[in-house]
């Protein structure tokens, strides 16, 4: 990945609301959620997590798609695991490392 496309997506996760809104989407996975539903469960007013969406949209973070009136917001897995595999890279210096690789995280 490009360095710069890594520092756009810590950037946007580098904010209180939008790490908990990413985190909520990543919990209910491929399904997916409304802003209603993700503005009930977060506390967040809707016109904060409008933006809050958008930043991480723009990051590649969170996609969108229309289904019927609603509008339903997923993780991108791709991309996260992309940024964690970046930032692993090259992790324990070359030594084998202490920690187990895991499968990358999918909406399953």
């Amino acid at each position: 990945m490009e360095i710069n496309s890594i520092v756009g997506a810590l950037d946007a996760l580098a904010q209180p609301t939008r790490l908990l809104v990413f985190r909520a989407l990543v919990v209910v996975g491929e399904q997916g959620a409304t802003p209603g539903a993700l503005s009930e469960q977060l506390g967040v007013a809707s016109t904060t997590l409008s933006f809050h969406l958008k930043e991480l949209i723009h990051a590649d973070l969170v996609a969108t798609e229309r289904v019927g009136r609603n509008l339903i917001y997923r993780a991108q897995f791709d991309r996260m695991n992309a940024v964690l595999a970046y930032l692993t890279q090259n992790c324990c210096q070359g030594a084998p490392c202490e920690l187990r690789p895991v499968a990358p995280c999918s909406a399953a």
